[in-house]
């Protein structure tokens, strides 16, 4: 049984260590999940706390019942309520009681009519549709960050790698200058620079595994996992070619997906409606109320009555609140169109140069893939000149450097253009489209 137990111990253990396999699209799914990301946890409460306050606006609109039971000694002066009289033989006292009384009954209040408190309602009702919309654009920044996050864990993974290509380039190379010097051909100066390269190659890598390291721990920190979980990233820097569409085209894609804008036009929605209910503040209101219940006294019992009315209320002079609380409506709604005319040109602004970056890193791409190829092929043929004997050490270690810078270009061209296209994609409304 201890035996059992230690091993399912262990089993547990180096399952909770066990590489994590990501995913640009796992990823994003696991951040957008209820034990992912903090932002979108906010954001359901925010929804949570809109419902709730449809229930209080909801109230208004509906009838209170309240059930009391009194129970009372008092004494009572009677000259207070004009009750002084005096009869021959018989004096009114001044002083009634003490006695008990009992009173109970319940009572019922409704405002039947009160057009404010229906459109405050609605208004709300509109506020619940607001922050759902807000917790879609918060899962789409949270996709947007975990999304650029692992791109740039991807170009760590990319710039590791060619550093240590590198370092197995510049092994070579001492290893064939070694070759050389043995055989009589080479000379001592030869080997060090060689050895040289080697130790810069060397301490590159070591920095470009800090910087994997690193974007490993903020991929870890955008999807709110442990910062322990060692990741395994199963995606790599590639070239997709984007369909670069008519910029009218993107910008229709844009206006009529990005969610950002529909919150936005959503808000703009309920703040008309809170000065639509401010004006229906000068409306009358109707309301009835009534109660039916038992008063008397314990020792002669309890007699039935019962209270029925109808009140109408008609509002004339506040003071001029209503009128300051219509300004400030008035002002809120043209404060959210401002907002709207804003964020509808910042979107413009987006897809113009997201579509701008695009056409660029392309053409990047294009050049890094000519110039990678072309300082393999000179670092090929330093190679071949310095083995046969009619090159000079200096054009190897050269070419091996220009080859370094070329590798670093292209690493460099594939992460901009995979952000490029992550742009175009969030700023069109797509980037759901984008980490699939």
């Amino acid at each position: 049984m201890r035996h059992v137990f230690l091993t399912l111990v262990f089993s547990a253990a180096a399952l909770a260590q066990a590489t994590l396999q990501l995913s640009m699209a796992r990823a994003v799914d696991i951040a957008l999940s209820p034990e992912g990301s903090l932002k979108i946890a906010l954001a359901e409460q925010s929804i949570v706390r809109a419902e709730t306050q449809v229930l209080q606006a909801k109230s208004a609109l509906l009838p209170t019942v309240d059930g009391t039971f009194q129970t009372r000694n008092q004494t009572v002066n009677l000259r207070t309520f004009g009750f002084s009289f005096d009869f021959p033989g018989f004096t009114t006292p001044n002083v009634v009681g003490p006695f008990t009384v009992i009173d109970t009954r319940p009572t019922v209040r409704w405002t039947v009519l009160d057009f404010a408190s229906l459109r405050r309602y609605k208004a709300v009702q509109a506020g619940v549709d607001t922050s759902k919309a807000d917790r879609d654009v918060t899962r789409t920044q949270v996709t947007d960050q975990v999304a650029r996050a692992y791109l740039t864990a991807l170009r760590a993974d990319a710039a590791l790698a060619a550093a240590q290509a590198n370092v197995d380039l510049a092994k070579e190379l001492v290893d064939l200058a070694l070759s050389q010097k043995d055989a009589g051909s080479g000379t001592g100066i030869e080997v060090t620079r060689a050895q040289v390269q080697l130790a810069n190659n060397s301490g590159r890598m070591i920095v470009a595994q800090n910087d994997r390291n690193r974007a490993g721990l903020q991929l870890l920190r955008a999807m709110g996992l442990d910062l322990s979980v060692p990741i395994q990233l199963t995606d790599k820097l590639s070239f997709n070619a984007v369909d670069t569409a008519g910029v009218e085209a993107l910008l229709t894609q844009a206006r009529d997906s990005r969610l950002e804008l529909r919150a936005q036009k959503q808000r703009e929605a309920v703040a008309r409606m809170n000065t639509s209910a401010v004006e229906a503040e000068r409306l009358p209101t109707v309301s009835t109320f009534g109660d039916y219940g038992g008063i008397g006294r314990a020792s002669i019992g309890l007699a039935a009555t019962h209270t029925v009315g109808v009140t109408v209320s008609v509002p004339l002079f506040d003071g001029g609140r209503r009128a300051a609380r219509r300004l400030e409506s008035n002002s809120a709604v043209r404060a959210e169109q401002l907002k709207t005319r804003d964020l509808e040109q910042q979107v413009e602004l987006e897809v113009r140069l997201a579509l701008d970056s695009v056409r660029s890193a392309e053409t990047l791409v294009t050049t890094a893939r000519e110039g990678l190829a072309l300082a393999e092929n000179e670092v090929a043929q330093a190679q071949r000149r310095y083995q046969a004997g009619v090159g000079v050490p200096v054009e190897v270690t050269d070419a091996q450097t220009r080859l370094d810078r070329a590798r670093d270009t292209q690493i460099q061209a594939l992460y901009s253009h995979n952000v490029a296209r992550l742009d175009l994609a969030a700023a069109t409304g797509h980037i759901q489209e984008f980490v699939k």
